[in-house]
């Protein structure tokens, strides 16, 4: 297991770098002059050289690439264009909401996910399959922030049950991780139904029930492990999703997170927070994947991580 830890961590460092070569390459096309934008549009021509100098804006562009990887390696991520507080400080103080919410949301996804494909699953051809199909098709096919205007409009507005802004007590994060996790069951449905109907007619299924053993155990503790292994490639996968989608989910809700703060340093061209939070991402997202491999060998003992 360790020597498989290790290896996975190696190979996530190409990967790191290569985010931080796109999202550097991507923030260099994208117009608008840091150095203005700091100093404002008033500044004189003088003080923006005197900027741009600060930032290092006039080094060649390899130069700019490589200092800001050095300050990557050693944690510094630079400073932030418009308050100029550090892009860590800035980053990790508003981690925590979207971490959270994208955890909740997963929950909330494999949960419905896991019981409705089951189900389906189970009942096969039938109108109850039929049904829970169509709506894993209506919840997939439904933007996140159209599905979040639309509870604000009945259940804030409408009803008064929920708030619509902020994060913390139950009343505020319910509609959020609603909004972000309906998606993601759909998927995990869809996936759950596929893997079980390959498994539920297996000869060892059929041995168990030849044998007596209650239907939910063969479905539940036979049937249901066996077909994890794909759903949970799944869910490693809709975690990464989630945290893309609760950049807009953020912005719907008012939620001061890590998206939030990268949507309102696009408009700014704050062009370090941009990187700094994509990198978080990142990492984040890789770092789940590994999780998931090593699930792999929990759910099935023949699978041998090295």
């Amino acid at each position: 297991m360790l020597k498989f830890l290790m290896k996975r961590f190696v190979q996530m460092i190409p990967v790191l770098i290569g985010v931080t070569i796109l999202t550097f390459s991507m923030m260099l096309l994208i117009p608008g002059d840091p150095a203005q934008i700091m100093a404002g549009e008033s500044a004189s021509p003088e003080q923006l050289e005197l900027v741009r100098e600060r930032l290092g804006l006039n080094d060649p562009i390899p130069v700019q690439y490589f200092d800001y990887l050095k300050g990557v390696i050693t944690g510094d991520l630079g400073d932030s264009i418009r308050s100029g507080r550090p892009v860590a400080q800035e980053v990790f103080g508003r981690l925590a909401p979207t971490v959270e919410l994208a955890f909740y949301s997963t929950l909330l996804a494999v949960f419905i996910g896991l019981i409705a494909g089951v189900i389906s699953a189970v009942r096969r051809y039938s109108i109850t399959d039929s049904a829970i199909m169509f709506g894993a098709l209506f919840g997939l096919s439904m933007p996140n922030f159209w599905l979040g205007l639309m509870l604000i409009q009945w259940l804030v507005i409408g009803a008064g049950w929920f708030q619509a802004s902020g994060w913390g007590s139950p009343a505020q994060m319910i509609l959020q991780v609603v909004t972000l996790g309906t998606a993601g069951s759909a998927i995990i449905a869809r996936m759950t139904r596929s893997s079980m109907l390959e498994v539920i007619d297996m000869d060892y299924i059929q041995t168990a029930r030849a044998k007596g053993v209650s239907e939910r155990v063969v479905i539940y503790r036979h049937a249901l492990k066996n077909a994890m292994i794909p759903v949970v490639t799944v869910v490693g996968l809709q975690f990464g999703s989630l945290l893309g989608g609760a950049v807009l989910t953020e912005t719907v809700f008012a939620i001061n997170g890590l998206g939030r703060l990268i949507i309102n340093a696009i408009r700014a061209r704050d062009f370090p927070i941009v990187q700094g939070g994509v990198l978080v991402f990142s990492f984040l997202f890789v770092f789940v994947n590994i999780i998931v491999d090593v699930l792999y060998r929990f759910l099935n003992k023949r699978i041998n991580l090295n």
